[in-house]
């Protein structure tokens, strides 16, 4: 291919992953399955390592994060990014609305919005192009994270407006992120992040992008601040603007007419936020027509024609029962308290994390103590304090004990960590807790044996080690409660499966410190086989880009344990694949009946266990997702299918038996 064929297959699959992007990451309507988005993906790194002259700052592929940087530098805002003045009762908002009438002579109408609770950010955009990103830093200077803010996947690299326009918005992570995130953390005893803005502010200000673009961060923008052909009349208008354009902003806004309707808003939003996969703290009120917030202006630090109406903190009082210690995968215990049951936030919460032995001293948190409790971003329990005046001399003071609570090791404290852990690698809550990881979705992914099934194994004394479960057998499972026949017999065919899965799945499985299931595909397509990375020096592990000195230290060492390596053994004579086999599971054949197809599954069928029909439709170029859409291809029926079968008739998607699906394989 010459250089002007490949100029023009380039821009061609950056306009489709620039669009595909788009439906995905802003408007949660993807037209094409993941893995059609990964092919194209693919095909344009390929063009631009082969001609790297024609790569530029605004390709899909420059999302993944360039080299760390040494510092940070400076920027300054054009026009400043003010704080808002802050509103805390309903007063108070009548008071705003007085005042911004009063500065101007036509009548006033609000816009709503949600307030954000991330990190305050601007986007700069020249020729169309993104320049430059900062934070809001004191108003005036701010400092530049453009490195970090490319590997937000809701920023639209490029927009079809070609005037300088600053927009400005919020950058957050979304709730399920920052679960994900603490998990790992304090898994690897590191402090977790005490709540969803902190975390995205701290993988914002990270020197190496490499660490955000794994964060799965979100933006919403909200607001323009220099833009150079800007002549639209109102607020309302530039959201609308915004939106179509390419920007994210958040769809819940609302125009109100008078400071009543306001109040209902807030009450709303007051109830309805635990609802939000987002964390929000108040809403902002600002006053619509551009013009009228000309001549309203500002005070030394605040516009005149916006507030923030803050919510209150939840914060409620129950009692600390007990503290439960519990050991995690890796080793880690941590203490968890038992509370009397207390609804917070718009839940239920018996049991709160405190995270380690440190923060319950610092705290003087005691058991029978009365305490204050909150949810930490509107998510995780958290004790906040004991109330002393209310102690009545018969709580006890908590210590971390000497020796692990489930197999009596000694409890040690590594270098520049928090957590105790649990050293020995016998332990039957490391063995149990990495037994459920083996068996889960990113790793082997084997239908059927939960975290339940496992426990119950466990418990009869089948498994003990990840051999274990290839060793199995049909009778000593169908003796088991709730184990019949039927799913004894599925059962064994998934465990069957799993042994071809491609090798990363096998990686993230073993539960090599520091390797998700990110870094174990790295690995695996960089090494290839499970010989070639058990034989890899720290040099060779070190040298790929992904991985730093902690997960290649722990890499090495873990493949040189005694233990490690009957272990693979074992595995390799029980026939588990050792090979990386290509995308997801399984090597991917694209000229099939599925290919770029999203399939849906549903009901009982006789000759196929669901994993095995999901395996075979990915293995073909398809897509299996759980629910029925608009973009759903095809829905695969078995016996006793219900409301599935019923949107699709209703949608008009195809419907094949188990006979077709059948004969497409064969085929």
């Amino acid at each position: 291919m010459d250089k002007q064929q490949a100029q023009q297959e380039i821009a061609e699959l950056r306009e489709l992953l620039n669009q595909y992007g788009h439906e995905y990451y802003v408007l949660d309507n993807p037209s094409v399955p993941d893995a059609e988005y990964d092919r194209k993906m693919q095909a344009l790194l390929k063009l631009e390592e082969e001609f790297p002259d024609l790569i530029t700052p605004d390709s899909p592929s420059q999302r993944i994060g360039g080299e760390p940087l040494d510092a940070f530098q400076k920027v300054q805002h054009n026009v400043p990014m003010m704080s808002l003045g802050n509103a805390f009762n309903e007063q108070d908002l009548r008071d705003f609305a007085r005042r911004a009438s009063q500065g101007t002579d036509e009548a006033i109408t609000f816009v709503c919005e949600l307030k954000i609770d991330g990190l305050a950010v601007s986007l700069t955009y020249e020729n169309g192009k993104f320049v430059r990103g900062a934070t809001r830093g004191d108003g005036t200077t701010g400092e530049d994270i453009t490195s970090n803010l490319k590997t937000v996947r809701s920023i639209p690299l490029s927009i079809p407006d070609e005037s300088t326009i600053e927009v400005r918005g919020e950058a957050y992570m979304p709730h399920k992120s920052f679960l994900n995130l603490n998990k790992e953390r304090e898994q690897d005893g590191a402090e977790p992040f005490a709540n969803p803005r902190n975390a995205a502010a701290g993988s914002l200000r990270q020197l190496d992008p490499k660490i955000a673009a794994k964060r799965n961060l979100d933006i919403f923008l909200y607001g323009v601040g220099e833009w150079q052909s800007g002549t639209l009349a109102s607020h309302s208008e530039r959201l609308e603007y915004m939106k179509k354009i390419g920007f994210k902003t958040n769809p819940e806004w609302q125009k109100c007419a008078t400071i009543d309707e306001v109040l209902d808003y807030i009450n709303y939003w007051e109830q309805k936020r635990p609802d939000l996969d987002y964390e929000i703290d108040g809403i902002v009120v600002k006053v619509d027509n551009l013009e009228q917030q000309e001549e309203l202006g500002f005070t030394a630090k605040n516009p005149r024609w916006a507030i923030a109406y803050k919510f209150p903190a939840e914060e409620v009082l129950t009692t600390l029962r007990e503290i439960e210690l519990n050991v995690g995968r890796t080793g880690v215990v941590t203490p968890t308290a038992i509370l009397d049951p207390v609804r917070v936030a718009g839940t239920t919460v018996q049991r709160a994390s405190l995270h380690n032995e440190d923060l319950v001293k610092e705290k003087d948190i005691r058991i029978g103590d009365t305490v204050v409790i909150k949810k930490a971003g509107d998510i995780i329990p958290e004790v906040i304090r004991p109330v002393i005046e209310k102690r009545t001399g018969n709580e006890q003071e908590f210590a971390m004990p000497q020796e692990c609570p489930e197999c009596g090791s000694e409890l040690v404290r590594l270098d520049e960590e928090v957590a105790l852990r649990c050293m020995n690698p016998n332990c039957p809550a490391q063995l149990k807790e990495g037994l459920i990881h083996f068996v889960s979705r990113e790793a082997m992914n084997i239908d059927g044996l939960g975290e339940k099934v496992i426990i119950q194994l466990f418990r009869e004394n089948l498994v003990h080690t990840i051999a274990d479960i290839y060793r199995l057998k049909r009778e000593d499972l169908i003796q088991l409660e709730r184990m019949g026949e039927k799913s004894t017999d599925n059962l064994l065919n998934a465990i069957a499966v799993s042994k071809d899965n491609s090798l990363e799945r096998l990686l993230f499985g073993l539960g090599i410190r520091f390797v998700g299931s990110k870094a174990a595909r790295t690995l695996a397509a960089h090494f290839e086989t499970m010989d070639n990375l058990q034989k890899a020096t720290f040099e060779e592990v070190i040298a790929i880009d992904e991985v730093g000195d902690k997960m290649a230290d722990s890499i090495v060492s873990y493949f040189e344990g005694e233990e490690v390596k009957k272990l693979l053994n074992e595995l390799r004579d029980l026939g588990l694949n050792m090979t990386f086999t290509g995308a997801g599971q399984q090597t991917v054949d694209e000229d099939t009946v599925f290919s770029g197809k999203t399939v849906v599954l549903t009901g009982k069928m006789d000759n196929f266990t669901r994993s095995e029909a999901k395996t075979l439709v990915e293995e073909r170029g398809g897509s299996v997702t759980g629910s029925v859409s608009k973009n759903t291809d095809i829905l695969i029926a078995g016996a006793d299918a219900g409301s599935k079968l019923a949107k699709a008739e209703e949608l008009g998607v195809a419907i094949w038996n188990e006979q077709q699906l059948k004969e497409a394989v064969e085929e």
